[in-house]
Formats: structure tokens, C-alpha cells, sequence
């Protein structure tokens, strides 16, 4: 199940600049990450990737790269799938936010989900790297939001592409609760997988921050119980 895009108008403004300038600043990032040896791209995402046991130790780029690798990716799929969903409830988040409060709540939960991974997996040694703790940061404040918004979603049924209008209640907690079983086995079992879904849960927890950074009148609306 892939989101398409939020079905629900803006607000306050009618232009995503801070969305659109992430998109592209990735995208630049990952260009550029195309054209570097196999030897030196490895390096790269050593010195500015988030190594928890490297951010104890004080090595490397230490608790900058959690800011850094929140712009690197492993590849276009990686890159095309984070972007999709960071346009799709990057947009009316942002239309809360403002542009400027907005790239400081995504550089909020981008920290968060560095942070609780290295609180619960601390001896890791690999590099994460990829915006999708941030995006699941945004996710989690745009459910929060807009519960009662709906997401066109790309389903593939026996073959059949469908794409029905889906609660963002219900979409938002179905990617939540995938992340809860790989997660929990990795923290118990030490199992290595190749998505850091602790990261994904630590992005998601920043959601409770997303108050600070609305534009005043949709904090006030929020407030009021009245639609932000």
C-alpha cells in the first residue's frame, strides 16, 4: 500500500516551498552520492551516516549526523519512496507549520530517531542513513492533525491496481504497527535488518512536539477543536 497523495486543500498557503526545496535538496544529495567511487561513497556514509556506537564513542560526526544522514540514501528506490511520502504529508503539515517552523520539526524528529536508536541499540556499528525517521515524524504529526484526512493509496489487489481514499487514521496506523515486530525482534533477538525501525519509531515519537512549531491560528484552532 503506497499513499498517492493527501485528497484535503491547504489552508494557509498554496505552495509547499519548504516540501518541495527537501525534495530537491535530496535528490540533489543522492546525485551526487551517484557519481562517486564505490570506495568513497562507503565513506561518505561512514563520517556522515548515524552510527550509534560511533555517537557514543564521540567518533566521527558525532550528533551532527543525525542532521547529515537524514539526507543521504542507499539508492533511487530509497530515495523515490521517502519522497513520495514526505510530499504527500509533508504538504499540509507544512501548511501548519510555515516553511521554516516546518524544516525545523523535520530536523526535530530526523533527531529523535537517531536518538532513540541509539538509546536502544546502542553497540550498532553500521551507519543509518535515510529520511524516513524524519518522514515518519511528519506522519505522525500530520495524524495528529488531520486524523480525519483521507489518503489516496496505491493497492495491488490479484494483480488489480486500486487506489481508494483511505482514513489517515487508519493508513498512518498501519505503517506504525509494521515497524513494532521487526523492531522488538532486533532489540531482543539481535537481528540485523536492512531498515532501521527503531529509527522509524523514534521519528513517529516526535509527533508530540509538532505543537510547538504550528503557525499561531492552528494552534488556536486545534485548540478550539475546530479543523487546523
Amino acid at each position: 500500500m503506497l499513499p498517492l497523495n493527501d485528497t484535503e486543500p491547504n489552508r494557509y498557503s498554496l505552495f509547499p516551498i519548504m516540501t518541495v526545496f527537501l525534495i530537491a535538496v535530496n535528490s540533489i544529495v543522492l546525485a551526487w552520492e551517484l557519481t562517486l567511487p564505490a570506495e568513497t561513497l562507503n565513506a561518505v556514509f561512514w563520517l556522515f551516516g548515524s552510527t550509534p556506537s560511533l555517537m557514543w564513542s564521540r567518533e566521527g560526526a558525532g550528533m551532527i549526523s543525525s542532521i547529515t544522514s537524514v539526507f543521504l540514501h542507499g539508492g533511487m528506490f530509497h530515495l523515490v519512496s521517502n519522497m513520495l511520502f514526505l510530499w504527500v504529508f509533508g504538504r499540509r503539515v507544512e501548511d501548519a507549520c510555515g516553511p521554516v517552523r516546518f524544516l525545523l520539526y523535520y530536523l526535530v524528529a530526523g533527531t529523535s530517531a537517531d536518538f532513540i536508536t541509539a538509546l536502544v541499540q546502542p553497540h550498532e556499528a553500521i551507519p543509518g542513513i535515510g529520511a524516513s525517521g524524519a518522514i515518519f515524524g511528519v506522519m505522525g504529526a500530520y495524524l495528529l492533525l488531520f486524523p480525519e484526512g483521507r489518503i489516496r493509496a496505491l493497492w495491488i489487489i490479484y494483480i488489480i491496481p486500486t487506489w481508494p481514499k483511505i482514513r489517515a487514521f487508519w493508513f498512518v496506523l498501519y505503517y506504525l504497527v509494521i515497524q513494532i515486530p521487526p523492531a522488538l525482534d532486533s532489540f531482543m533477538n539481535g537481528v540485523h535488518y536492512g531498515i532501521g525501525y527503531w529509527a522509524h519509531l523514534g521519528g513517529f515519537v516526535a509527533c508530540i512536539f509538532i505543537f510547538v512549531f504550528l503557525k499561531p491560528e492552528a494552534f488556536a484552532r486545534y485548540m478550539s477543536n475546530v479543523a487546523v
